[in-house]
């Protein structure tokens, strides 16, 4: 008898068990936004469909131009709202370069945040920006006690 998860079966390699799929009006724009200024870069796309999977560090996501077929309400900006995608970084800083380059406004300046784990704490070095949609997406990374601000 095969002991292998029935679920990782089931997925390509590589693939998580949970990647959100967001619906874009402007699928072009959303992946110059996601690739050029977030440095995610297509693992794979169905052009036809309007469809493109992206991967950054181990985190994923799938952007389909908006065609009706999962919808629960109408598309009105921003989307996503009560939500917000926490992407977990090595560091935020080549990100807020990038996004300073395409003169992207930020949600929230980078600031650091304390969180309860468990029974102990993380520090997370993080801003917030909304995608192209009004998506808003949280980019962390983690500060290791005594870690000096210049190296954030």
């Amino acid at each position: 008898m095969d002991s292998a998860d029935p679920v990782r079966l089931l997925l390509p390699e590589g693939m998580s068990t949970l990647v959100p799929e967001l619906d874009v009006r402007d699928l072009a724009g959303s992946l110059a936004f996601w690739c050029d200024g977030l440095g995610f870069r297509v693992a794979y796309a169905r052009p036809e469909d309007g469809f493109a999977f992206l991967e950054r560090e181990g985190a994923q996501v799938m952007l389909c131009r908006a065609n009706g077929n999962w919808g629960t309400a109408a598309l009105e900006p921003p989307l996503g709202r009560g939500i917000n995608l926490q992407v977990t970084v090595a560091a935020i800083a080549p990100l807020l370069t990038r996004l300073d380059t395409l003169c992207w406004p930020l949600f929230r300046a980078p600031h650091e945040a304390r969180y309860r784990v468990g029974s102990g704490e993380v520090t997370l070095r993080q801003f917030l920006v909304q995608d192209p949609d009004g998506y808003l997406l949280r980019f962390a990374q983690t500060i290791t006690p005594g870690e000096p601000a210049s190296s954030r």
